[in-house]
């Protein structure tokens, strides 16, 4: 049996593609063996063709029991076709089971993987045993409010699992996605309260480029200015503003040092700065 339908096409409406998968016949058990025999003996693509068009209908069943996902029904439907993909491939026809009860298994473990990788940015389960909590406490809870002790006490003994282990699933289960900048952009207050208000440090990086840069002019300058004193008056600078805080040397001891009095230091100082201020200024 060859089908003369056109495949599905998947850039148009989910409607339109859910329309095409229907309109493919279903294959008796007969053609079915046949078909798959072809396949494993001969390597038939047409063959595997037309047991892959004969299950989209089994796709698009499965992948609508998973809408409360907030995922596109279009990549359900395109990840449960990878496993009817696989199911075709591994199919055994001589074992007595028809290809729709083993294409399950693989549609389904396709769809699960698929939800766990894109329905959270945040991984939600990461084990074998998560994910069976995940997807059976997805499936048990009647609405999306927090579980009362009773209803965790009945889900984890219908699941023969912890409560620690519900409580645990549902809170990751339960979390919301929020957006990191406020939706609305119409008042200050409302970007104050957002979550980026709280994951910014206050500082503006062009702020600190622009001190980094004025730090570097500033140290160029001064070697600058500090080269155009003489001898005496650099060494002065250098002893009262240059040393660290709490560091400068005292007038007393710069007078003593270089044999003039206090006073003299202190004019030799006022009249370097004023000089150093020339040098600097117009490079900061």
């Amino acid at each position: 049996m060859t089908f003369d339908l056109a495949l599905p096409e998947t850039s148009g409406s989910i409607e339109s593609y859910i329309q095409s998968a229907n309109r493919f016949p279903i294959l008796s058990q007969e053609e079915e063996i046949s078909l798959a025999r072809c396949l494993r003996d001969e390597d038939d693509i047409n063959a595997a063709r037309q047991l892959v068009l004969s299950h989209l209908r089994v796709v698009v069943s499965i992948a609508r029991g998973y809408k409360g996902y907030g995922l596109p029904q279009a990549d359900l439907i395109q990840e449960g076709n990878i496993g009817l993909m696989k199911a075709v491939k591994r199919y055994d026809p001589e074992r007595g089971v028809r290809l729709v009860s083993f294409a399950v298994h693989w549609i389904k473990a396709e769809i699960n993987e698929f939800i766990l990788r894109n329905w959270r940015l945040v991984k939600i389960a990461a084990t074998k045993a998560q994910r069976k909590l995940f997807f059976n406490l997805r499936s048990m809870k009647q609405n999306l409010d927090t579980m009362n002790p009773g209803e965790v006490n009945a889900v984890a003994k219908q699941l023969s699992v912890k409560t620690e282990e519900v409580v645990e699933m549902e809170t990751r289960f339960s979390g919301r996605d929020i957006s990191i900048e406020p939706l609305s952009q119409d008042n200050d207050e409302t970007y104050s309260y957002a979550p980026i208000a709280y994951l910014t440090d206050g500082v503006d990086p062009s702020q600190v480029l622009e001190a980094k840069q004025n730090n570097q002019l500033s140290k160029k300058g001064l070697g600058q200015a500090l080269a155009n004193l003489d001898a005496r008056s650099r060494r002065i600078i250098e002893a009262r503003w240059l040393q660290g805080e709490g560091a400068a040397v005292t007038l007393h001891k710069l007078s003593e040092e270089l044999g003039v009095s206090a006073e003299r230091v202190r004019q030799i100082e006022v009249k370097a700065l004023q000089k150093m201020r020339m040098v600097i200024k117009p490079v900061v």
